[in-house]
């Protein structure tokens, strides 16, 4: 029980990384429309938010964790304010800033009705640096990464979700291409009516 609260802060810190992941994979899927061209069912956004909700818990609990631990000392300012941890203040930093990252992406998804699409729209792509922080934050700061097998696997789905992330932006920039462009017949070739003959009049 001694070395529960680090063993707590290790644990929720891995699950906390796997379903940013997870809901970071699902989001892309959905947006590329991998999984087909109709129309996404209700339940696609809702594991979605559902994921996010989750990673949000599991990141308090593992700030807390971190608090009460007594091998790195943290306090409430250190995992507060970025730079103001004396341990690995870098990548501690970056935590910090995900966390806050974290929040906005979550809390402006809760008041979405209420934002402009554009506004809400902006700060939902900042996911994309909230798990490139993450991601670099348990590769310097946690423990567990200094496994090989660990780390190879943290690398290899952060170009995986790098991929995928290229994949949706594609997909968003051809789907704003007007419809129209590219069915439309090129200059010369359109149909045009055909012409009435002129009836001869008789007499």
């Amino acid at each position: 029980m001694e070395h529960l609260a680090w063993y707590v802060s290790r644990s929720t810190g891995i699950v906390s990384w796997g379903l940013l992941l997870a809901s970071m994979l699902w989001g892309v899927l959905s947006a590329t429309r991998v999984l087909g061209r109709r129309a996404r069912p209700w339940w696609m956004l809702g594991v979605h938010r559902f994921l996010g909700a989750l990673a949000v818990v599991f990141v308090v609990v593992h700030v807390g964790a971190l608090i009460l631990d007594g091998y790195t000392s943290f306090g409430l300012v250190d995992v507060l304010v970025p730079f103001a941890s004396e341990w690995k203040p870098l990548p501690v930093a970056l935590g910090v800033v995900g966390l806050y990252v974290l929040l906005a992406v979550e809390l402006t998804s809760l008041a979405q009705r209420h934002l402009p699409r554009t506004v809400w729209r902006q700060i939902h792509l900042a996911s994309y640096g909230l798990f490139a922080f993450a991601t670099v934050h348990a590769l310097a700061a946690g423990t567990d990464v200094r496994d090989v097998l660990v780390g190879g696997v943290a690398v290899g789905v952060g170009v995986v979700v790098a991929l995928l992330s290229a994949l949706a932006w594609v997909a968003r920039s051809e789907a704003k291409e007007p419809r129209g462009a590219a069915s439309a017949p090129p200059v010369g070739m359109v149909p045009t009516a055909p012409s009435r003959r002129s009836v001869p009049s008789g007499g």
